[in-house]
């Protein structure tokens, strides 16, 4: 058993799993899902998870709506979402991103090391809502 918070990335898009999966792997017990179903499913199998990272943009569920479905059972759970939107479309979508638990919405194409900067302090903010 990994001592390593989880980490649950969520995109459709192949290269983007994979790159935020080496990004993140040394630091986190990572879990990849492809779509938001097979996120869902994933929390359902491994539960609550320290960290999702998902894009916004997805068939079937987006991001937000993801995101939104995992408030309720994993309160503590930090949720970043992955946008190519402009911040004027997200300013508009804010009460939404508040009802759905999003931390930091994070535009496409992310820089590597603001997006772990980013990672590193929604951990310590989970960390800290844990009882040792």
């Amino acid at each position: 058993m990994s001592n390593k918070l989880k980490l649950m990335v969520v995109d459709d898009e192949r290269d983007n799993l994979d790159l935020l999966y080496r990004t993140f792997r040394r630091e986190f017990q990572v879990f990849r899902a492809d779509s938001a179903l097979s996120a869902m499913e994933i929390l359902d199998t491994e539960g609550e998870m320290a960290v999702i990272i998902s894009d916004q943009s997805m068939p079937e569920m987006s991001g937000l709506e993801l995101l939104g479905k995992t408030v309720a059972p994993f309160p503590d759970t930090i949720r970043i979402l992955l946008t190519g939107y402009s911040e004027e479309a997200l300013e508009e979508a804010g009460d939404t991103m508040r009802s759905s638990g999003v931390f930091k919405c994070v535009s496409k194409p992310w820089h590597p090391d603001e997006l772990k900067a980013i990672v590193q302090s929604a951990a310590e903010i989970y960390q800290s809502k844990k009882p040792d």
